[in-house]
C-alpha cells in the first residue's frame, strides 16, 4: 500500500435556511440545506486524519483517483461513421486531460465489456508513456455488435474496485438503447456499483433512450447530457475529465438525526440538479441514517430537508432535525464529522410569522416542480395526450419564468411557443427536432439558484 503525505481537502460549511415558525397544529418543518466546499487541493482547506487524509501525488506513487472511460462500440456507432472517430476523438481528449499519477483504463462497449487499455485487468497509472499507448489503443476501436451496458459498469466496477484509490469515477458514451439485456440485468448492475463509483453518462446523437441515460446518471451520483452533434463530444469529455479531476473527497454523506416522533417525508439535492436521495437511506445508527452525495471538490450544493414533527402547543420549540456531513474511515474507525446544522420548529400564533414561505424553500420547491412537470408534458406529447402536452409545459415555461431559470425556458421554448410566460400559455409547436425534445428531457432537472 502506498504511503502518503497528508494535504488540505475542501472545508466544508453547513448552511439552513427554513422559516421555523409554525401555526397550532403545524407539523411540516421545511429547510434548505446549503453544504459548501472550497479549499480543496489549494489553500483554506483542513487536513482530515488518519486514513480519511488526501494524498498528495509523489512520482512514482499511485493517484487517489481512478478513472475508467467506457465507450460504446456497437454497431450504431458506425451512422454516420464520424461518429466513431469522433468518440475515439473524445476519449484521446480525456486522456490528455488526465492529471499524472491518475489510475485509468478504457472500456469498449457492446453486449459484452472489453477492456480496451491497459488491458491486463487492471489500471495504468498515467503519464505521458501510459497516455500514448492509451491513444494508439483507440486505433483499434470498431464498431460492432450490440448494446448491454450493464456489462459495462460490471467490468468498470472490478477495475476500479481492485484500485487502493479514493476516488472512483466513471465516464460513460452512449448513441443507443439498451437492448442486449433484459432491463432488470441493469437495474441490478446499478444497484451493485452504486456507492462504488460514481458515473457521467453521455447520450451522443438521438438514437438513444434519455430514461436509461439520465437512470445510470441518477443511481451513480454523476451527470447526464445530450451531445446532439458527435463533434461536440472532445470538448463535453475534456470538461467532464476536468472536472472529476477536481475531485477531492469521496464517499461523503449527508446524516440526519432526528429526534422520538420525527418523521422524514423526503431528501432530495435540488441544486445544481434535482435527485431525490430519500430512498437511498441507511442506517448510521439511533434515529440517524445517512444520504450518499457522492465526491467533492471547489463546489456548493443546495438539499431540500421535509420533516414531519409531532404536534406542540403554542410557545413550544423543539429540535427538528441535526444535519451533519459525514465521512466515512475506510479502517472502520468512528467516521469524521466535517460540519453540521440545526433544523428548528417553533409553534407561534403569530400568523405573518407562521405562514410566510422561506424564499428557498419556495424557489426549490418551484424548481423541482418545474422538472416533473416537464417530464410530464414530453410524456404526455409522445403518448397523443396533446392537451395535457400543453397544460404541463405551459406550467414548465410560467416555473421557468418566475424562476429566472434561462437556460430551460430557451429549451422549451423549442418545443412550444410561447403566448404569455407569465401565465403559462402555450401552443405545440407543430414540428420538433428529436435533438431539441431530447435535450430538454435530459436537461429537464438542471436548476438554477435562488436570486439575491
Amino acid at each position: 500500500m502506498a504511503n502518503f503525505s497528508k494535504s488540505n481537502v475542501p472545508q466544508f460549511s453547513v448552511e439552513v435556511y427554513q422559516n421555523e415558525y409554525l401555526p397550532e397544529g403545524g407539523r411540516e418543518v421545511n429547510a434548505i440545506v446549503t453544504v459548501t466546499s472550497t479549499g480543496g487541493g489549494t489553500t483554506g482547506g483542513v487536513p482530515l486524519s488518519g486514513a480519511a487524509a488526501a494524498p498528495t501525488h509523489v512520482p512514482g506513487q499511485a493517484s487517489k483517483a481512478a478513472v475508467v472511460i467506457m465507450v460504446d462500440c456497437s454497431g450504431s456507432m458506425d451512422y454516420p461513421p464520424t461518429k466513431m472517430r469522433n468518440a475515439r476523438d473524445a476519449t484521446a481528449a480525456a486522456i490528455d486531460t488526465l492529471r499524472d499519477g491518475t489510475s485509468f483504463a478504457v472500456v469498449g462497449g457492446t453486449h459484452v465489456a472489453k477492456e480496451v487499455y491497459p488491458g491486463n485487468g487492471g489500471l495504468a497509472v498515467a503519464d505521458a508513456r501510459t497516455k500514448a499507448r492509451a491513444k494508439e489503443a483507440l486505433r483499434a476501436l470498431s464498431a460492432g455488435g450490440g448494446t448491454a451496458i450493464g456489462t459495462w459498469l460490471r467490468l468498470t466496477d472490478r477495475l476500479l474496485g481492485a484500485a487502493d484509490v479514493e476516488i472512483r469515477h466513471g465516464i460513460l458514451l452512449t448513441d443507443g438503447r439498451n437492448e442486449h439485456e433484459a432491463p432488470e440485468d441493469l437495474r441490478a448492475a446499478l444497484e451493485s456499483c452504486a456507492g462504488r463509483f460514481t458515473c457521467d453518462a453521455r447520450g451522443v446523437g438521438t438514437d438513444w433512450e434519455v430514461k436509461e441515460v439520465t437512470a445510470i446518471a441518477s443511481a451513480l451520483l454523476g451527470t447526464a447530457d445530450i451531445v446532439a452533434d458527435p463533434a461536440g463530444l472532445a470538448a463535453d469529455f475534456t470538461q467532464m475529465m476536468e472536472n472529476a479531476m477536481g475531485k477531492e473527497v469521496a464517499d461523503v454523506a449527508l446524516r440526519l438525526w432526528t429526534p422520538v416522533g420525527v418523521e422524514i417525508k423526503f431528501v432530495k439535492q435540488v441544486a445544481p440538479t434535482v435527485v431525490d436521495l430519500t430512498d437511498r437511506r441507511t442506517e448510521a445508527g439511533p434515529r440517524a441514517g445517512d444520504y450518499p452525495t457522492g465526491s467533492w471538490g471547489d463546489e456548493s450544493r443546495d438539499y431540500h430537508v421535509c420533516v414531519q414533527v409531532p404536534e406542540a402547543g403554542i410557545g413550544q420549540e423543539m429540535l427538528a432535525s441535526r444535519v451533519s456531513l459525514i465521512l466515512p474511515d475506510p479502517s472502520g474507525e468512528a467516521p469524521q464529522t466535517l460540519s453540521q446544522g440545526l433544523v428548528r420548529a417553533v409553534w407561534t400564533e403569530d400568523m405573518v410569522a407562521s405562514t410566510s414561505i422561506n424564499p428557498q424553500v419556495a424557489h426549490y420547491t418551484g424548481q423541482a416542480e418545474l422538472a416533473q412537470v416537464i417530464q410530464q408534458g414530453l410524456d404526455a406529447r409522445k403518448s397523443g395526450d396533446f392537451d395535457g402536452a400543453t397544460a404541463k409545459l405551459g406550467r414548465a415555461v410560467q416555473l421557468a419564468s418566475a424562476s429566472g431559470n434561462e437556460d430551460t425556458a430557451k429549451l422549451l421554448s423549442k418545443v412550444v411557443d410561447v403566448v404569455d410566460a407569465a401565465t403559462g400559455t402555450v401552443r405545440l409547436k407543430a414540428k420538433v427536432a428529436e435533438a431539441d425534445s431530447m435535450t430538454l428531457e435530459t436537461r429537464s432537472t438542471k436548476t438554477v439558484r435562488v436570486k439575491k
